[in-house]
C-alpha cells in the first residue's frame, strides 16, 4: 500500500471535494479518498501493484472540471 497526497486543480466546494474522492475510489486498487478543500489537495491510500498515479490523474481529469497534479 502506498499513501500519496496530490494537488487538485478546480476544487472549489464541497460537491466538488465528493466528485474528486468519489472518482478516485471507482479505481480499482484505491482503498480510501479524502479531499481537503483547503488545502486544494487529496490524500489517497491505494495499492501501487494494481493503479498508478497516472492512472489517478486520469480518473481525476476526466471526471469533469478538475485535474490532479503529479
Amino acid at each position: 500500500m502506498k499513501k500519496s497526497v496530490f494537488a487538485v486543480s478546480g476544487m472549489k466546494c464541497g460537491h466538488c471535494k465528493i466528485m474528486v474522492e468519489n472518482a478516485l475510489k471507482t479505481v480499482p486498487g484505491v482503498v480510501s479518498a479524502d479531499a481537503n478543500l483547503a488545502d486544494a489537495d487529496v490524500t489517497v491510500e491505494y495499492d501501487d501493484s494494481l493503479v498508478s498515479p497516472s492512472q489517478l490523474k486520469e480518473a481525476v481529469d476526466n471526471s469533469g472540471r478538475f485535474e490532479l497534479n503529479l
